[in-house]
């Protein structure tokens, strides 16, 4: 009875939202997924297990800051601290730090014992998202936090702001903005199908339906009509 109470509530809020700007964590992600994203298109719900997950994650988050707020080493700033209002891109950081000399940008992400054994150094996804952040917030170093969920193990990387890295990245979601409003579906990832994006990607069956380069979303969803019919 709980069970199927619970996992409903975490069910329910993954239904589609209408997407109009690009998040962060978007940043570096595979463009053909954002599109579809952006469209709605059909997509493998994620169980309800990995939704409490990331709620897990966010219990973690509050755990790192409550500990910073109460150090006399630290002063954090200003946390979750929401990026410039602009038309393109949404974010909230987790905080914004300074040892007494200079500011950070704060990112914390968790991970089981498995992944963060492996961490030599920062995952690129999250490098570029610091980095966009470093480019909004006009400061000039962040720090990655990397926490263990199992059992609370930490590691930390300092990065400098890299200004050709964050206008590329801008530069990529002004392109994809522009294939998004004219309906033009981005070619697959280098890699496909092999790439960990690939394996994770609740649009699989989609992104399989369509051709390999750039192709009219409209041209796509008459492909996926056809194939349901032809399955009914």
């Amino acid at each position: 009875m709980l069970k199927e109470i619970i996992d409903k509530f975490y069910l329910d809020r993954q239904k589609d939202r209408q997407q109009n700007h690009f998040y962060i964590t978007d940043a570096g992600k595979c463009p053909r997924s954002v599109f579809f994203k952006f469209k709605k298109a059909p997509r493998k719900e994620m169980e309800a297990n990995i939704l409490r997950l990331f709620d897990h994650g966010d219990h973690i988050h509050k755990l790192i800051m409550n500990s910073l707020l109460s150090s006399k080493d630290i002063h954090v700033v200003s946390s979750e601290v929401k990026i410039p209002p602009q038309e393109l891109v949404s974010g909230r950081a987790d905080a914004v730090i300074s040892d007494g000399k200079e500011l950070y940008v704060l990112d914390i992400k968790s991970m089981n014992s498995m992944v963060f054994k492996a961490l030599a150094e920062p995952k690129g996804e999250n490098i570029n998202q610091l980095q966009l952040y470093l480019y909004y917030f006009k400061i000039p170093k962040g720090i990655l936090l990397y926490v263990n969920k199992d059992n609370q193990n930490l590691k930390e990387f300092l990065i400098d702001y890299d200004q050709a890295k964050a206008e590329h990245l801008i530069n990529e979601f002004d392109s994809l903005k522009k294939k998004i409003d004219t309906d033009i579906v981005p070619s697959r990832i280098y890699g496909y199908p092999d790439d960990w994006q690939c394996r994770y990607c609740q649009f699989k069956e989609v992104c399989s339906i369509g051709e390999s380069g750039d192709m009219s979303w409209q041209v796509l969803k008459e492909e996926m009509e056809g194939k349901n019919q032809n399955i009914c």
